[in-house]
């Protein structure tokens, strides 16, 4: 069993459930399983969401196909609870990875708890550009999703409500590495972020706010608002 020192930093909901996650994951995977990283807002001291999931990262010596099979048998158990299937890294994949997919490792060393074996995210050295890059690629990929959503929702609210959620929670990680780039290492909560980012470009985001601030309120999201901010947030990317 994990540590309780180290389960107790993790949203209380959760610390059963990732304990015994834990203990399963060192034992199907030996020592292959190097180290498991739990990231996200259960592992910050942020309120939960109704949807909220257990995210982390099984770091392997190597990846055996084998392994995974055994863990995906256990998919559903750790399902029920809110707990997703982890990412899968070697040590050295995450080393090569820094100037491809910045962004999502940033996330993970901005806010995690090992849960065990070493730390393979702490010491991880980012460029600006590669940063900037996935930014504004990020927003572009964004907008065309929505494009593509309200194109397929045919007219269906909440298929359009969920083009808007999966559109919020890209655009976290997007506008933390906007941030990073300005100077903004320290990982902020959620509501924080959207602030911060009209205060840096100096321009009001009302439907990244009804989507991701500190008064969200998904029966209020506008959809007009929302994409309208992520062309204005892909310029502003794209200009820097």
């Amino acid at each position: 069993m994990a540590p309780s020192a180290i389960l107790e930093s993790i949203q209380l909901p959760f610390q059963k459930p990732i304990g015994e996650f834990a203990d399963l994951l060192r034992k199907l995977g030996g020592n292959n399983a190097l180290s498991l990283t739990l990231f996200g807002t259960i592992a910050a001291d942020e309120p939960l969401t109704p949807k909220a999931t257990a995210r982390s990262v099984l770091v392997l010596n190597t990846v055996e196909l084998g392994l995974l099979r055994r863990i995906s048998e256990q998919g559903m158990r750790f399902g029920q609870q809110n707990i997703a299937a982890p990412l899968i890294m070697t040590p050295s994949y995450i080393k090569d990875s820094c100037d491809t997919f910045p962004l999502e490792l940033l996330d993970i060393q901005q806010n995690h708890v090992i849960i065990f074996g070493e730390d393979h995210f702490s010491e991880l050295k980012f460029d600006d550009a590669n940063i900037r890059h996935q930014c504004e690629r990020e927003l572009k990929v964004l907008a065309m999703s929505m494009r593509q959503g309200l194109l397929a929702a045919t007219g269906r609210d909440d298929v359009i409500a969920n083009v808007m959620q999966s559109a919020g929670d890209g655009l976290l990680r997007v506008m933390r590495g906007m941030l990073w780039i300005k100077g903004k290492r320290d990982r902020l909560p959620r509501w924080q972020v959207v602030g911060a980012i009209e205060k840096q470009i100096d321009c009001s985001l009302s439907g990244v706010q009804s989507t991701l601030g500190e008064k969200a309120s998904p029966q209020t999201v506008d959809f007009d608002l929302l994409y309208k901010d992520i062309e204005t947030l892909g310029a502003i990317a794209n200009a820097w």
